[in-house]
């Protein structure tokens, strides 16, 4: 399975933070906002990824990220010319996918905690089931979301893009697993009514040919939605409160790299020598030093 980035548009609800930086570059506590998700990938053992940008704005995620051979990955990066929703994350990112199935974040959102069962269920439904996979999570303000609408049994009955009478508290998170033919689902969506290719209008291709699984995220996950001042400060304090309260860190490319063994603690330490001295780097040595003791201890 392959992955995509979606880290698009000019970020306008945010000027003046983004007139001379992308949103997705901006920091939640110590980390830029796309490690994130890239993070969320690396967890599900994806390992080619697209990041897909702006022209203006592509070139710092590739200074950022690199070819990902540092994470033992491969990160390609194309860019859109215009804003045309996200549907065509599938379409820019056609040759890229070729006969895989993908995997599309939205570089805003932010998935903290244990979901790793959950991210290997929705890949081998895809590889193994033919299925695709999205995230329901239950929030206060259903009516901002695209509403999962669900029978007694849990099964997904319908989603509505931002309902004025929402069916459910449950919104479909910008976290998608879906088998290849997405690709030609999304070449023959119509623009709605604000002129972009709603990805709910994917979702639901898919639920009308039960061809769509609802995946429900427990208590023990967090999802932040950092598209807003106000959540982008939240979002930074969640993760700071999060990662003192269990003495780990979240959201780091290059653990994660480590745990998935992509990389060698050599590696590692190489990283955290690079970054030195910030609190970052200090945070891979100690992980390391964790781990290294955890290992010998066995």
């Amino acid at each position: 399975m392959k992955g995509i980035i979606l880290v698009g548009g000019k970020g306008s609800r945010l000027y003046p933070l983004t007139i001379s930086t992308h949103k997705q570059l901006l920091p939640v506590y110590d980390k830029p906002m796309i490690y994130y998700a890239l993070s969320t990938l690396m967890e599900a053992g994806i390992r080619d990824v697209l990041v897909i940008s702006t022209e203006e704005f592509v070139g710092r995620y590739n200074k950022l990220l690199g070819d990902g051979k540092k994470y033992g990955m491969n990160i390609e990066y194309t860019y859109e010319t215009s804003s045309k929703g996200i549907a065509q994350a599938f379409m820019l990112g056609e040759e890229f996918i070729g006969n895989d199935d993908v995997c599309l974040i939205l570089g805003d959102n932010i998935f903290i905690g244990d979901m790793k069962s959950e991210l290997l269920f929705a890949v081998k439904n895809a590889e193994e089931n033919r299925r695709s996979t999205v995230f329901g999570y239950k929030v206060p303000d259903p009516e901002r979301f695209g509403v999962v609408e669900f029978d007694e049994k849990g099964k997904a009955l319908s989603i509505e893009e931002k309902p004025l009478d929402p069916k459910s508290n449950y919104a479909v998170t910008g976290l998608y697993f879906y088998t290849n033919d997405v690709v030609k689902h999304a070449y023959t969506l119509k623009p709605s009514a604000r002129g972009e290719l709603e990805i709910t209008d994917i979702n639901k291709i898919y639920l009308a040919n039960d061809l769509l699984d609802v995946v429900t995220l427990q208590d023990e996950v967090a999802w932040l939605d950092a598209g807003t001042k106000d959540s982008l400060i939240e979002s930074t304090i969640a993760v700071r409160d999060l990662e003192k309260a269990h003495d780990r860190k979240y959201g780091s490319p290059d653990i994660e790299a480590y745990k998935n063994k992509w990389i060698s603690k050599d590696q590692l330490l190489a990283r955290a020598s690079e970054l030195h001295p910030s609190d970052y780097a200090k945070d891979l040595l100690k992980f390391a030093k964790a781990a290294n003791t955890k290992n010998a201890k066995r």
